[in-house]
């Protein structure tokens, strides 16, 4: 089947395809400056995931419908990344410049889940939504990975 976008539809795909770019560039610069090995490991994981968004964008825009058997394979490695943050240690110093990375990845997870948001009630093909949904999902998984690691390693408490 091929999908024939709207120009909305492109205009948005478009969109979400820089904020995808930029969370991979993101992602891969914060893991190598990063203090901590499980943080550079969360991020180089998150990393990959953004790819495959970007990659999944790009196949929207080319009017195909990715492979969701696939991205429920994905789904279950992001599950996996989830507990990066559960299972270190706590109580463990925060380094500075690795709580402000952190920071900047939850406030950037936070805008793009919105994003997609805003785009699945934009498309009118019932499959592009789904693929948008399961997307925007993941990045919400994202935000809850940082979230964990964060957490438990007391640079964010909520109150």
């Amino acid at each position: 089947m091929v999908l024939k976008l709207t120009q909305k539809e492109q205009m948005l795909l478009q969109d979400q395809k820089k904020h995808e770019q930029l969370c991979v560039e993101k992602y891969q610069n914060y893991a190598q400056q990063a203090q901590e090995q499980q943080f550079k490991q969360l991020f180089n994981s998150l990393a990959q995931k953004e790819q495959q968004h970007l990659d999944s964008v790009n196949q929207l825009l080319s009017g195909q419908i990715p492979n969701t058997q696939q991205k429920q394979q994905q789904n279950q490695t992001q599950q996996q990344n989830q507990q990066f943050g559960q299972n270190t240690a706590q109580g463990t110093a925060a380094n500075p410049n690795d709580a402000t990375l952190c920071d900047d990845m939850l406030v950037t997870e936070k805008y793009v889940s919105g994003t997609y948001d805003t785009a699945i009630f934009e498309f009118t093909d019932t499959n592009a939504r789904e693929v948008l949904n399961h997307i925007q999902k993941e990045e919400q998984q994202h935000g809850e990975a940082i979230f964990n690691y964060m957490q438990s390693n007391g640079m964010y408490n909520p109150q």
